[in-house]
């Protein structure tokens, strides 16, 4: 499941990288963020009831930890695009958002 959004957005991943690369941080931030939101506010809700209509069971409740994760991974990525300017050691710090 988390390969999914990966390849489905594999064009979007090689805009960012791209942009990013060429010093466009804002339009890169902009298609990296606006990919995520398409997979939270699109895809997720979709396969919910795509398993409520094949009888799988699939719901939007989270445990605590999953909440808090999310929770904490909007906080550090709201304080690292705040300030438009990045360094390696934010680059860092959302490698491991990305990887817990």
């Amino acid at each position: 499941m988390i390969l999914l959004p990966i390849v489905g957005n594999a064009a979007e991943h090689l805009t960012a990288v791209s942009v990013a690369m060429k010093n466009k941080l804002d339009l890169s931030i902009g298609v990296a963020v606006g990919s995520s939101q398409q997979i939270a506010m699109m895809v997720v809700p979709l396969l919910v009831v795509l398993g409520w209509i094949i009888g799988q069971p699939m719901s939007l409740y989270f445990h605590a930890f999953e909440t808090v994760v999310l929770f904490m991974t909007i906080i550090v990525v709201h304080s690292l695009i705040m300030d438009g300017e990045s360094n390696w050691l934010e680059g860092a710090m959302l490698l491991a958002v990305y990887l817990i």
